[in-house]
């Protein structure tokens, strides 16, 4: 079982956009897939079409020492694939855990008990803070949205100096998964010196895939779809398709 963090502290990045939809078509390839919505704003819980307030959530699990991650686990309607739902209370949990001894261990040692998946994605806060650093303690990895903006590459420094800082205290095998490009408009010469730099920084880390600007992948999480539900013929499908097929060959030729 792999457990991937996806990660970067801005907002807007595809963060939520690529956990829902790289998930949806693994899982949709024949892979058992477990997303953890470890973020308050639950966008990733509504975006995989739970709307009703569910009976338990990561919050009850990270605070509960007993309570195991299964019993708050919820399938969705697509086959192969379930959450650890979110909600708003999740903005409390960063309060009680700084309390607790080893509260870095909170989701690590929840997940250690569980081995009914190929891959757990844990979708993070927009920040740096307590709940960021319990995902990159409990994953094996972390996967990093990138979007084609300016000062892209200067936020991605304090994300690498937070990786380190984490290796270093509670994870020292933590791996970067890979860095994949969001929002790129073709049309736009920025986007392609983002990725020229990005490419350059991270030679061997950055997915050939890269996730275009697109109408569709914004609309489908109001619908509580992923996009290759609300509109498989879009671009948006496309390119997580992609994704999600360089993905599982990189994981399988690999080992």
């Amino acid at each position: 079982m792999k457990i991937i963090s996806i990660s970067n502290q801005k907002g807007g990045v595809g963060k939520t956009t690529t956990a829902i939809n790289l998930s949806y078509y693994l899982a949709n390839l024949g892979r058992r897939v477990l997303v953890v919505d470890l973020d308050p704003q639950a966008n990733a819980t509504s975006g995989l079409g739970i709307t009703e307030k569910p009976d338990m959530t990561i919050y009850d699990v990270l605070i509960d020492p007993e309570l195991p991650i299964q019993e708050a686990t919820i399938k969705t309607s697509y086959e192969n694939l379930f959450i650890v739902p979110s909600t708003t209370d999740l903005v409390g949990a960063d309060v009680e855990l700084r309390e607790r001894e080893n509260w870095h261990l909170s989701l690590k040692n929840k997940l250690e008990g569980i081995n009914d998946y190929n891959f757990v994605f844990i979708d993070t806060p927009p920040s740096l803070g307590i709940l960021t650093v319990i995902a990159l303690t409990a994953a094996k990895s972390v996967l990093i949205p990138v979007q084609c903006e300016y000062y892209a590459l200067e936020g991605l420094g304090q994300l690498l100096r937070t990786l380190k800082r984490v290796k270093q205290a509670y994870n020292p095998d933590l791996k970067i998964e890979g860095f994949l490009l969001t929002m790129y408009d073709r049309r736009l010469n920025l986007s392609s010196q983002v990725e020229q730099e990005v490419r350059r920084f991270f030679p061997t880390k950055v997915y050939k895939s890269v996730i275009h600007r697109s109408v569709r992948i914004a609309e489908s999480p109001s619908f509580g779809r992923p996009v290759g539900v609300y509109a498989p013929s879009s671009q948006g499908a496309k390119d997580y398709f992609q994704l999600a097929k360089e993905f599982l060959n990189g994981k399988e030729s690999t080992g």
